[in-house]
């Protein structure tokens, strides 16, 4: 071997040079690829009120658990948070089951973080009120006992006057950089918002939202901080006919410009075209309301991309037909990065 050649190949060894992104980095690619496990969990059974669809989820691990909260609908009372706790996936479903009191009627869509200045655990979710204008608004509520399904307070909103923009706000995510917390959303029109404030002033102060991203997305944008990298992913749920999938954008800051990275039916972040079932029966045609497994608990939402785990909501063609979008059976499961 020539003497130069060696000398590249030992001082790459020793962690002496470094290198371009590799051909098989998927933030260089696009190019995700998932085995499905699952479902790992599925609604419970109330006959009060018997539960149609568990769904939203967010999940953080903290004291050797895992920590789940989605949301649940059902018969009666149609939009609830509902929590569990568990060691190991495959004890999930088995895991007991705590509807969430801090509301009393609608809501949903939970984001759980410890948000490390106050030293306390948020819930970032929408709730409705039929003395607010709009009637459903960004909300949020703090414990700290976080295994304690009963700690958390009353929800209080985020914006005491809600800014002008969409009406149809949904699915509220907050992230914080090393200056500023940014709250982003989307409008189930194609646009995704982000609106912010300084962190000494979170979780008030917000600024008046703008649209951060317009392509050809639907709802549920989850970002992210890549753990080593200034770089930010965005994962947002796209429609294909009945069918959900999702995209993948990707950003040096919060403020972006976010730039499509895996984002068509046929190079998903998550889809029917890169998610493979290891000759098991799929149990679900669609990828919809996610989270990446975090490396974390706190306000950065950093994760990894080494070993990466999705948990998504899933249904199949033949379960999901006929039905309202409210009966629809979801269940939750897992997508594990394959090389």
């Amino acid at each position: 071997m020539h003497t130069l050649c060696r000398w590249f190949l030992g001082l790459v060894a020793l962690g002496g040079l470094a290198l371009p992104l590799s051909a098989a980095d998927p933030l260089a690619t696009g190019a995700f690829q998932w085995r499905v496990s699952g479902p790992w969990v599925g609604p419970a059974e109330r006959p009060a009120d018997p539960c149609v669809a568990l769904k939203d989820p967010t999940v953080v691990f903290h004291e050797g658990r895992w920590h789940l909260f989605c949301t649940i609908r059902s018969r009666v009372r149609t939009h609830q948070i509902e929590y569990l706790s568990f060691r190991d996936w495959a004890e999930a479903d088995r895991a007991e089951r705590h509807v969430l009191t801090m509301a009393p009627g609608y809501f949903c869509a939970p984001q759980v973080f410890y948000y490390t200045p106050h030293r306390l655990w948020y819930m970032v979710y929408q709730a409705a009120n039929t003395n607010w204008t709009p009637g459903m608004q960004p909300v949020f509520s703090t414990t700290r006992k976080l295994a304690d399904p009963n700690s958390w307070t009353p929800p209080q909103r985020l914006y005491e006057t809600p800014p002008p923009g969409p009406k149809g706000w949904i699915d509220f995510w907050v992230i914080c950089d090393a200056a500023k917390a940014h709250l982003f959303y989307t409008s189930l029109n194609g646009k995704m918002w982000r609106a912010e404030t300084r962190r000494e002033d979170f979780p008030k102060g917000w600024s008046v939202p703008q649209v951060a991203l317009e392509a050809d997305i639907f709802e549920a944008s989850h970002t992210y901080r890549v753990a080593g990298r200034d770089q930010y992913l965005t994962l947002v749920e796209a429609q294909d006919g009945g069918r959900r999938y999702y995209k993948a954008f990707l950003a040096d800051r919060l403020e972006g410009p976010w730039q499509a990275l895996a984002a068509t039916r046929e190079k998903p972040f998550a889809g029917l075209a890169n998610c493979r079932f290891d000759g098991r029966e799929p149990w679900t045609q669609s990828f919809s309301h996610g989270e990446w497994l975090r490396t974390g608990v706190d306000e950065r939402l950093e994760i990894s991309l080494e070993k990466p785990r999705f948990l998504f909501q899933g249904v199949t063609d033949r379960d999901r037909q006929g039905k309202k979008y409210g009966e629809i059976p979801w269940r939750l499961g897992l997508l594990e990065g394959v090389e």
